[in-house]
């Protein structure tokens, strides 16, 4: 907000300034109507975050008197700013805890998405890995128990003395959550405690791509390519040898966005759960909040699969949608 100048202070404007002071959300102005005007707010998931910046375009184009201030910043960041007022809209990729809804946390699940393993293109026993797989218990035994320390232990190649880096989020992340849970933990804190921790999405991505011995994880529109389908360069998602037979299926190899969201919607892919992300408020939405995400649920969902994430089964989206109402 504007300052205003000293020598037209008001009531009204000191009050403004107040409100502003204190983070209050921007999207009160003409909510309603055919013709909404406005900013709205929204901070959190990196998850999230790439759709969200097209549902923002796409909604300007209906409504030009809109405008969206997104930012990243992980599920926590989403969380704290939406319970404190500072954003309108929180983007949150995990369960929304018991103490967050005592605290107002009003939950609006919008999407799915799913978390995969990732590893270097560079990575030296890549042609095993693709043709063999990693199983669930090997992955824990590598992020969460440190007990697997080399790569030639993974794929049976004893003389590969090649060390594992483990690198992980170093922000709070529904990612680093989920990961953590399909490895048999409780938190992101159980990770390995000697992983390098990376601030974001794109961050550790960078990292694993640029580390032919680094093993991470990230959530699914950052490992593919939303332009072109393909893996982002340079990245693997890992295949995971769910039935143990020691080779790596085809519905286990996973080397499109395509064949990503069909995988996680048909619930074929074993990887992380596809898990939802969340919409929060602090309280029920209102005005200018309560119409774009009313447009989410259901214009905006058409945009879903484009962008690399996958719809809610039609029962959840129409509860969601009740939500709203």
């Amino acid at each position: 907000m504007k300052k205003t100048s000293l020598v037209f202070v008001s009531v009204f404007a000191a009050f403004s300034l107040l409100l502003s002071a204190c983070g209050a959300p921007q999207s009160t102005t003409s909510g309603s109507g055919d013709n909404p005007a406005g900013t709205i707010t929204i901070s959190g998931a990196f998850a999230l975050y790439p759709l969200m910046t097209v549902w923002g375009e796409e909604f300007k184009k209906v409504h030009p008197n809109v405008e969206f201030d997104i930012s990243g910043g992980g599920a926590g960041k989403g969380m704290t700013d939406a319970l404190s007022g500072a954003v309108d809209i929180g983007m949150v990729s995990r369960k929304v805890k018991p103490e967050e809804e005592a605290q107002g946390a009003y939950t609006i699940p919008a999407v799915k998405d799913a978390v995969f393993g990732v590893v270097s293109n560079k990575n030296p026993v890549i042609a095993e890995i693709l043709a063999k797989g990693i199983t669930q218990e090997t992955l824990r035994k590598i992020v969460i128990t440190g007990e697997i320390k080399t790569w030639g232990e993974v794929v049976g190649k004893p003389a590969v003395k090649d060390a594992i880096h483990v690198y992980t989020r170093s922000d709070s992340a529904g990612a680093a959550e989920i990961w953590a849970q399909f490895l048999g933990a409780k938190t992101q804190a159980d990770i390995l405690k000697s992983a390098v921790g990376v601030n974001a999405d794109p961050g550790l991505l960078d990292a694993v791509v640029k580390d032919p011995l680094g093993i991470g994880y990230n959530n699914l529109g950052f490992v593919f390519d939303l332009t072109t389908g393909k893996l982002a360069t340079g990245a693997v998602a890992i295949p995971l040898d769910a039935d143990k037979n020691g080779k790596a299926d085809d519905v286990e190899v996973i080397d499109s966005l395509a064949e990503a969201t069909d995988a996680v919607t048909n619930g074929i892919y074993p990887s992380p759960p596809g898990r939802v992300e969340n919409l929060v408020t602090k309280g029920k939405p209102t005005g200018l909040t309560q119409t774009f995400i009313q447009w989410i649920l259901t214009d905006g969902q058409q945009f879903v699969g484009q962008a690399g994430y996958v719809k809610l089964p039609p029962d959840v989206l129409a509860d969601s949608i009740a939500k709203v109402k």
